[in-house]
């Protein structure tokens, strides 16, 4: 971790969180068949633009795309998660304004919407007042929930969400406001113009390599709430569904850390290594950080992350730091270590 005279180390919990045995009491399903179409249209076009990626497709395309791809990922992961849904640093305008229109070619909803429904998540996790509660099984937490009206416990302690930060935040009153233009723009209208006239690409590999793209975000930012919800170890409390898991680590830039993250909500880091490889959103704000753009970021206290490993924790070690034949310089590599369990 990059400690940084702005760092906030926290010692004792500051937020409070609702503490619920999962569960899913029976329901009757009501199909949204609007959203139903439109994510059936958005995978079909992702598969055949991942078929003109071996056939057709400029490699610039492709560049670009991926280019998207990470920007519009550190959109919702530095942007609607960590700065806006748990405030765990500060930024200052322009990188607010940055995180904004990269969370915008993400389109994930506005990140106003984004934020409730996470608020409301972590507060009433797995359970009926979690929209993707993952206690009605993988593909309801993945994507179903999208698919079907909301639970009525959903829509009821929704209205309970403290929000009032992000309704008087200019910069996402200004998205929220100018969503459909805006987000039609950036996350749709540039990514297909640009490899047009720019390079001479097609419209049609253009679109399609834009919605491969964009559906690889959708899903790899759904794999948190589904994978990471299912499959996984528990370090720090093994009593919630949260687990650690590398592949959504690897695939989200750093979210995969999720029993962690459910712990400690407020960390900046989302994960116990933050400036590990596969924490490429801790890696982007301690940037901004360094350039004075990003402040005020919250980390937890390494007794108090041990202490709670040995306390509540399942006893698993996912990166070796168990082993006594580990160097101590290997060790200093990061300031925070797996506690095992006795």
């Amino acid at each position: 971790m990059i400690v940084t005279k702005t760092t906030e180390v926290i010692t004792e919990p500051e937020e409070s969180v609702v503490i619920l045995k999962p569960q899913a009491a029976p329901r009757k399903y009501d199909i949204v068949y609007q959203n139903l179409i439109t994510f059936g249209y958005w995978h079909l076009a992702a598969i055949y633009g991942l078929y003109l990626c071996f056939t057709e497709l400029k490699w610039a395309t492709m560049a670009f795309g991926f280019l998207l791809f990470v920007a519009a990922e550190i959109g919702i992961t530095a942007g609607a998660h960590r700065l806006w849904a748990h405030k765990t640093y500060k930024a200052k305008l322009p990188l607010e304004i940055l995180l904004m229109i990269m969370n915008s070619i993400a389109f994930q909803n506005t990140a106003t919407d984004w934020v409730r429904d996470h608020r409301l998540h972590h507060k009433y996790c797995d359970t009926d007042a979690d929209p993707h509660n993952a206690t009605r099984g993988m593909f309801y937490s993945h994507v179903g929930w999208l698919l079907v009206r909301k639970h009525p416990d959903v829509k009821g302690r929704g209205k309970t969400i403290e929000m009032s930060d992000i309704y008087n935040n200019p910069v996402l009153r200004f998205q929220k406001k100018y969503a459909i233009p805006f987000i039609g723009m950036v996350c749709f209208g540039l990514p297909t113009f640009i490899p047009v006239y720019c390079w001479g690409e097609s419209w049609s590999n253009a679109w399609h390599l834009n919605m491969l793209r964009y559906v690889l975000n959708l899903n790899v930012t759904f794999m948190v709430n589904s994978v990471a919800h299912i499959y996984g170890n528990k370090p720090y409390d093994k009593s919630i569904q949260a687990a650690q898991n590398l592949l959504v680590s690897a695939s989200t830039f750093g979210e995969g850390f999720h029993n962690y993250h459910h712990v400690f909500p407020w960390d900046y880091r989302a994960a116990e290594l933050g400036n590990n490889c596969l924490n490429l959103t801790t890696k982007f704000i301690d940037f901004f950080a360094a350039i004075g753009w990003a402040y005020d970021l919250k980390a937890v206290s390494q007794e108090m992350i041990e202490k709670r490993a040995k306390r509540t924790g399942d006893g698993t070690n996912l990166w070796g730091w168990e082993d006594k034949d580990l160097s101590k310089e290997m060790k200093s590599m990061t300031p925070i270590l797996f506690a095992k369990s006795e």
